[in-house]
């Protein structure tokens, strides 16, 4: 038994220096464990409470989307079930909030997703899922921007009627629509976070009350004329489900994506307060009103005109213009706009985080993680989103690449489930320590070894071990008894870990076969139907095994502690990966050939840049239940 053992093993096949594969795999210990002692960087500032974390929530979930999305949803999947589908859209959104809400109370930094990947899976996952949500952000919010300007152009009396340095044009000769509204109001909206935390989310409640105030006047308005007018759209002789169960649950599938939006809460972590209480309640409550104001306005909506009828692109508004109230055309666009504005800002906040965390790690430029030391925000990082996406917004029409946006957080999601499963059942046992800790490791290993070879000694000395009379005389020796049960403890430990290990990669490639073969529609239905089982027997066979094995006793101690903890382990992680991987599948295949070439060009960034720079390439690994005794024995001064 041996101090150091495995942590020398993963060092000399290449955890140490980043060397080959096992630089992909090798893991970072959590951010807020040792702030003192690791962290040379400058914090952000801790100004956030649960109101500031529920305007972040709503304001970047509660899109413009809602106002357009329940006519062509009604019309083409769910009829008047569409309440049903916001509500299990709402319940799968859950499954993922809830992975999310115990990772960020237990490993409070910013990089949300990037961060948890990075401490549970590896370096090379970690740094795929930062890389798609930079892309994710950068288009969100453009393709947010562009969207502003024709509702703004509504609100003054038409498209032509924006002020000339606001309004659409196209440059002659390369047939480009510019958008000069857009990148202006990228502008503002990144100077307004440049100012700080805390007075960017306080404009953004501002912003996201009045979208709110806009939606209850749509229920409210909406309820009287149905109340007054018998809501007709619900005397159908179709009934309630004219799609069918099948129409409910691809309505469902659609209107997921409109709950996006809920991980920017985790992305601020770092500047939360009480991280342990406020973050879960921050996002749970942002869902849970996200949720009840899309049923809402779903109900209503469809009750006032029969489905089939109501208008795809403006269902809000005609569905008030068919009961004599054209006027609530201007309260519905003012609450799209405000809707906007929120989301954009939504969109920008967290990718600076996430560049800042990357490049703390080593793996971008330390230029990203300078953090501005009287408004305590990564203000040169949030200037060059804001850049970017201001540059986007003005030049290019982003609506074709706006799939790509669900890719990043699609992948965000399944890869958070997955790091709730490895914390439970298979936490890292060894955790890195800088390589100035050299001396402090050597000291403590050696005392280890002392201890180990004294137990040893004494277990040969021949007079502590009895003389066996025969093969039925037991060896009653207390020491032998101690060894013999912690030799037993770490085999069955053992056992254990591997059996966990090999149920949670069983569960996801079953995940996989099962989604890849259900959503295809090119193989022969035997072939379908018998992937498609392989793939089912997978899912229960790892979902079984997790069950019956025990979870990993570290996880009581990984991380912050007294936090949220996710229930219905491993259900509830399985459940939210098998979800995501499936809508991951069915977004098509252009989306995925962008999305490809984007990932392609940054594992080349990794292999070129980010590997070699990795704040990890000069570590040392140590057992996880020795390193406070390391670092105790560093804080400790000389003699």
């Amino acid at each position: 038994m041996e101090f150091l053992s495995d942590a020398q093993n993963d060092n000399s096949n290449g955890n140490c220096n980043g060397g080959g594969f096992m630089s992909l795999v090798r893991r970072k210990q959590v951010d807020s464990d040792r702030p003192k002692t690791t962290s040379s960087h400058q914090n952000l500032a801790k100004a956030l409470t649960i109101p500031h974390l529920i305007a972040i929530g709503v304001g970047s979930t509660i899109g413009a989307g809602v106002y357009i999305l329940v006519g062509t949803v009604a019309r083409e999947h769910s009829g008047p079930a569409l309440t049903f589908s916001f509500l299990i859209a709402g319940i799968a959104a859950a499954l993922s909030a809830f992975c999310y809400a115990e990772l960020a109370s237990r490993c409070p930094s910013a990089g949300s997703a990037y961060h948890y990947s990075y401490i549970c899976v590896g370096e090379g996952v970690a740094w795929l899922i930062g890389w798609a949500l930079i892309l994710e952000y950068t288009i969100g919010g453009s393709a947010v921007a562009r969207g502003i300007s024709p509702n703004l152009a509504f609100l003054f009396g038409g498209s032509d009627s924006l002020p000339m340095f606001l309004a659409r044009y196209t440059i002659p000769g390369i047939d480009v629509v510019v958008d000069p509204c857009a990148a202006i109001l990228v502008v503002v909206v990144t100077g307004l976070l440049c100012v700080g935390i805390k007075e960017s989310t306080f404009v953004q409640g501002i912003v996201t009350a009045a979208n709110i105030c806009a939606m209850i006047f749509v229920i409210i308005a909406g309820g009287y004329l149905g109340f007054k007018t018998g809501w007709p759209g619900y005397q159908l002789q179709s009934g309630y489900f004219p799609f069918g169960a099948d129409g409910m649950l691809a309505g469902a599938s659609t209107v997921f994506f409109s709950y996006i939006g809920f991980d920017s809460v985790a992305s601020t972590a770092e500047e939360v307060k009480n991280p342990q209480r406020d973050l879960p309640m921050g996002i749970g409550l942002a869902l849970s009103i996200c949720c009840a104001l899309y049923m809402l306005v779903s109900a209503v909506i469809v009750g006032l005109v029969p489905y089939f009828a109501i208008d795809p692109d403006t269902p809000i508004t005609s569905a008030f213009a068919s009961n004599g109230c054209n006027w609530a055309a201007y309260i519905v666009t003012i609450g799209a706009c405000t809707a906007l504005c929120s989301t954009l800002m939504g969109s920008i906040l967290p990718q600076p985080r996430i560049l800042m965390a990357m490049a703390r790690d080593g793996l971008l430029p330390s230029f990203f993680s300078d953090v501005n030391i009287k408004t305590q925000v990564p203000l040169k990082s949030t200037i060059v989103t804001g850049f970017l996406a201001a540059l986007l917004a003005f030049f290019m029409d982003v609506e074709a690449l706006s799939g790509m946006v669900s890719v990043g957080t699609l992948l965000a999601f399944t890869m958070v489930a997955i790091s709730v499963l490895i914390l439970r059942y298979i936490p890292p046992d060894v955790v890195p320590v800088p390589s100035s800790f050299q001396e402090a490791v050597d000291s403590v290993s050696s005392k280890y070894s002392d201890a180990d070879d004294a137990d040893a000694k004494a277990i040969t000395s021949e007079d502590q071990v009895p003389v066996l009379v025969n093969k039925d005389t037991p060896l009653e020796d207390p020491l032998l008894d101690k060894v013999a049960v912690q030799l037993s403890y770490l085999t069955s430990e053992e056992n254990r870990r591997t059996i966990a290990g090999w149920a949670i990669t069983c569960t996801c490639v079953g995940v996989l076969i099962l989604t890849s073969a259900a959503s295809s529609r090119t193989l022969f239905s035997t072939y379908r139907y018998s992937l498609c089982g392989i793939g089912g027997v997978l899912v229960m066979s790892g979902l079984i095994l997790l069950t019956w094995i025990d979870q990993d006793d570290a996880r009581h101690s990984f991380g912050q502690t007294g936090g949220f903890i996710c229930p219905f382990v491993p259900l509830l992680p399985i459940a939210s990966i098998l979800i995501n991987v499936y809508l991951l599948i069915n977004l098509g295949g252009d989306t995925w050939m962008r999305v490809s070439v984007w990932l392609a060009i940054g594992a080349l960034v990794y292999a070129f840049y980010g590997r070699n720079h990795s704040s990890l390439q000069n570590v040392v690994y140590v057992p996880a239940a020795h390193v406070d005794e390391i670092y105790d024995s560093v804080s400790q001064p000389n003699p």
